[in-house]
């Protein structure tokens, strides 16, 4: 088989100026990158609002193997084949992070024949929002240690400096770092730490903002540090909110691109779902709605965590409203989910299977407490056998839940058409009744217990005492109604990555807490959540070279 990107770089792709005419789109409404790559206009987007809203479909996972499951491959060739049935349909989809594609994952642009073009721009520097936002993030950290530099009038109290700067790669080293070292004039010597930047507030600020007034209010509400007195410090106390709005300018702008069959795709913002949202932003798919009849949007890592936070944060803040959830599965991520070794994942094993799919039945019942339906969808790959096919079928089916195989890897939209065909049937049978899990006016800690016992099936919640002094802060600096926000591992449903499947009689340890004023929500941190990920031993980077004519080989 050929790998990703020499199917990516084998496609015809269609100048995008092709591609936003099949949508009606003027030349004028675009600001081209090159042939293949535009953002939208700000007034393209506000001559939409009067057009009525198309369907919105969201594409969710089981819990993964560390190799991912293929979400964002299903989302590219469900939408290929609603193309292909003659059916106006639009991506809304995450940027790639640059962390995870030198370090474990590869290329996160789709996989096979169900990719978003220009592959090797989308994985690497693509229009360059995740550089604004970097220098948006590290801007703010320099006028902060600036401020104590020259004279400290808001007395803030180096001991309590809790924003961290960033950068758009898995480096562990920066995690902890000293500043301020050398002469007088180098500043003030402090702890300082790095995050990667889809973990920045920023990230999930500017995928949040609905437009720039929003932007600047949110960038105006981020907690920098606390004075001397313990009360918090601000952007807007620092006088940044300008400038960094002036960086994020063109970043608010949505990317238009393309599918290997030419369906058009809004690719836009990417804060991790075990660490942030994890999910595009609210500007790409609010006009998605307005661009199509059906968008399919996805949302980041298993239900638990991307799907719990669309329905739970991006959807109330943004007033969406999903009329369909489809739920990926792999017989891979199953048997890895019935305790069956990563090297024995390819081998025939319906044992691991069957213990494995309680995993899926948690998942959909999660998403039915949302008030969804369902398409509970089979990614298939090469390695899976029909016996192991038929048995989650079959599942599927006593369960009353309806399912459709993908084959989209490796056919493309083609392979996508079942799929297509009954969420199309989904959509014009079963009525979405949506709703979040908890309302904003319960209290922060019995939103943590909710998510807690009802996703995730813990039998209750311990706090560490800093976590507990750090909520009831939290409490009496008014934000308790602000959405929760849960940080924990993507590979089991509880906080510990070693409990697969369906764990039963666990708790859960909450480590830290802390606001994310300007984006809305608390952030609870639950096990060993890094925000600022490592290489593994052997990364993606290692294979990764270009030919001396140009071309770039090994991502993924």
């Amino acid at each position: 088989m050929k790998t990703d990107i020499q199917i990516a770089q084998e496609a015809r792709m269609l100048p995008i100026r092709d591609v936003a005419a099949g949508l009606g789109i003027k030349e004028d409404d675009l600001e081209l990158y090159g042939r293949y790559k535009a953002k939208l206009s700000d007034q393209y987007m506000r001559g939409l609002k009067k057009e009525k809203d198309g369907k919105l479909i969201l594409v969710t996972a089981i819990n993964p193997t560390p190799a991912g499951e293929g979400k964002t491959t299903v989302s590219v060739g469900l939408g290929q084949a609603f193309g292909r049935l003659g059916k106006r349909a639009i991506l809304a989809l995450r940027e790639p992070s640059l962390g995870p594609c030198f370090g474990i994952k590869g290329g996160a642009a789709g996989g096979g024949y169900s990719q978003v073009l220009p592959m090797e721009d989308l994985n690497l520097h693509f229009t360059g929002d995740f550089h604004a936002i970097t220098s948006a993030n590290n801007l703010l950290a320099a006028l902060l240690d600036n401020h104590i530099q020259q004279g400290n009038s808001l007395q803030i109290d180096s001991r309590q400096v809790v924003w961290k700067r960033c950068l758009d790669m898995n480096d562990r080293v920066l995690r902890n770092v000293v500043v301020g070292l050398g002469a007088k004039a180098d500043g003030f010597v402090r702890e300082d730490h790095f995050v990667i930047t889809v973990a920045s507030e920023i990230m999930a600020i500017l995928c949040l903002a609905r437009d720039m007034a929003d932007l600047k209010d949110r960038l105006s509400r981020v907690i920098v540090a606390y004075n001397l007195s313990g009360e918090p410090v601000t952007a807007g106390d620092l006088k940044a909110v300008g400038a960094m709005a002036a960086l994020l300018k063109d970043a608010m702008k949505p990317n238009l691109v393309q599918t290997l069959e030419h369906t058009p795709a809004l690719v836009h913002g990417g804060p991790f779902a075990n660490i942030a949202h994890g999910c595009n932003s609210v500007r790409a798919t609010a006009m998605g709605l307005k661009m199509a009849d059906y968008v399919i949007t996805e949302a980041g890592f298993g239900a638990d965590l991307g799907a719990e936070k669309f329905l739970d944060i991006k959807a109330p803040m943004a007033g969406l409203h999903p009329d369909c959830v489809v739920l990926v599965a792999t017989v891979r991520a199953l048997k890895y989910n019935g305790g069956l070794p990563k090297d024995q994942l390819t081998e025939e094993n319906l044992a691991a299977l069957e213990r494995g799919i309680a995993n899926l039945d948690k998942h959909i019942e999660n998403l039915h407490s949302f008030g969804l339906p369902i398409v509970v969808t089979l990614n298939s790959f090469l390695t899976d056998t029909p016996a192991e096919t038929d048995l989650v079928r079959d599942f599927c089916q006593k369960k009353g839940c309806d399912f459709a195989l993908s084959q989209v890897w490796a056919k493309g939209g083609e392979g996508g058409i079942p799929l297509a065909e009954k969420v199309l049937e989904v959509l014009e049978n079963k009525k979405s009744e949506y709703h979040p899990l908890y309302e904003p006016s319960l209290p922060l800690e019995e939103k943590i217990k909710r998510i807690a016992d009802k996703i995730y099936g813990a039998d209750g919640v311990d706090y560490s005492p800093a976590a507990r002094r750090q909520l009831q802060k939290i409490v009496s600096m008014g934000m308790n109604h602000f959405a929760v926000c849960m940080a924990k591992t993507q590979y089991s449903l509880s906080d510990d990555a070693g409990k697969l499947g369906r764990p039963e009689h666990f708790r859960v340890t909450v480590r830290e807490i802390y606001p994310a004023a300007g984006a809305g929500f608390v952030v609870v941190v639950l096990g060993n959540i890094m925000t600022m990920p490592g290489l593994p031993r052997v990364p993606a980077a290692n294979h990764i070279d270009v030919t001396d004519d140009s071309v770039i080989t090994g991502l993924f």
